[in-house]
C-alpha cells in the first residue's frame, strides 16, 4: 500500500505522509450487524483512575466485531470487502461465507475481493486461511496466533505484522515472534496463514497537533519544565537532571528498563527480546 504525500501549503502538510486508502473497496458504513457502540475510557480504568495519561477526546467511534477465533471450520468463506477500522492500524475484510453467515476478520497482506479464505484442520495452508499450528508447515509466516487453544488470536495482529514458525517438537512449536521474542505455543493453538496488511502504516508521518488531537492523544508535558514536586526530571535553572537515570513521574526507572514480570508464562519464552544499543 503506497503512501500518500501532500504539497506543502500549510507547514502542517510539508512533511506528512498518510495512507491512500488504495486498497479500501467499501466507502459505505460497516455491517450494521458486526458493529457496535464503543464507550470511551479516556484512559481510565473501571475505578475512574487514570491509567494511560494524554487520552481523551477524538473521533467518535464504533467498534467492528472481529471473528478472532475463526471456529468456522470447513465453511469456505469470500471476501466481500477491504474495509477500515478507525480502532486499529490493520484493515479488516468482511466474509461471506457459503452459508450465508458475515463476518469480520484482519485482512491478510495479498488478499483481496472476491478471494476464497478458510478456516479448519482440513483447509490448505495459503494466505488467509486460518489452520492450527500442528497443521502448517515449519518455516510459513502466520499472524494472529492463539496462546489458548480456542481462547481466540492474542499475537501478532497489528498492522503489517508476521511471526515465522520455525520449529514444532511434540505438542509444543516455537513461533519467532516480530520483537525478536521466540516464544512456545501449543501446537492446537490456531494461526492465520500470511502476513498481516497495512505493511506501510509504520512509514507514515502525522504532521500535525490536530490530526493527533481527532486521534484520542492529548498533549503531553516534558519532565524536565515541571516543578521537583511533580516530576523527578523537574528543578533548576536549567535541564536537570544531566546525565541522571531517566525516570516516570512516580521515580520508577525509564527508557531501557524490562518491564516483562509474568513468572507464569516465563517458561514459555525461550529467547526474550533483543535489549536496543545505545
Amino acid at each position: 500500500m503506497p503512501l500518500k504525500k501532500y504539497k506543502a501549503y500549510t507547514p502542517v502538510q510539508r512533511f506528512r505522509q498518510s495512507a491512500s486508502f488504495e486498497e479500501i473497496t467499501s466507502k459505505n458504513t460497516p455491517e450494521k450487524s458486526l458493529t457496535s457502540s464503543k464507550k470511551r475510557m479516556a484512559g481510565r480504568n473501571a475505578q475512574g483512575r487514570v491509567t494511560t495519561r494524554h487520552r481523551g477526546g477524538g473521533e467518535k467511534r464504533r467498534y467492528r466485531v472481529i471473528d478472532f477465533k475463526r471456529d468456522k471450520d470447513g465453511v469456505p468463506a469470500r471476501v466481500a470487502t477491504i474495509e477500515y477500522d478507525p480502532n486499529r492500524s490493520a484493515r479488516i475484510a468482511l466474509l461471506f461465507y457459503r452459508d450465508g453467515e458475515k463476518r469480520y476478520i484482519l485482512a491478510p497482506n495479498g488478499v483481496g475481493v472476491g478471494d476464497t479464505v478458510m478456516s479448519g484442520p482440513d483447509a490448505e495452508a495459503r494466505d488467509g486461511n486460518c489452520i492450527p499450528i500442528e497443521n502448517i508447515p515449519t518455516g510459513t509466516t502466520i499472524h494472529a496466533i492463539e496462546l489458548e487453544p480456542g481462547k481466540g488470536a492474542q499475537m501478532v495482529r497489528s498492522a503489517g505484522g508476521a511471526a515465522q514458525l520455525i520449529a514444532k517438537e511434540g505438542q509444543y512449536a516455537q513461533v519467532r515472534l516480530p520483537s525478536g521474542h521466540i516464544r512456545i505455543v501449543h501446537v492446537r493453538c490456531r494461526a492465520t496463514v500470511g502476513q498481516v496488511g497495512n505493511v506501510e502504516h509504520e512509514n507514515r508521518k502525522i504532521g500535525g497537533a490536530g490530526h493527533m488531537r481527532r486521534m484520542g492523544r492529548r498533549p503531553a508535558v516534558r519532565g524536565v519544565v515541571m516543578s521537583p514536586r511533580d516530576h523527578p526530571h523537574g528543578g533548576g535553572e536549567a535541564k536537570s537532571p544531566v546525565g541522571g537515570q531517566a525516570q516516570t513521574p512516580w521515580g520508577k526507572p525509564a527508557m531501557g528498563l524490562r518491564t516483562r514480570k509474568n513468572p507464569r508464562t516465563d517458561r514459555f519464552v525461550i529467547r526474550p527480546q533483543k535489549r536496543k544499543k545505545k
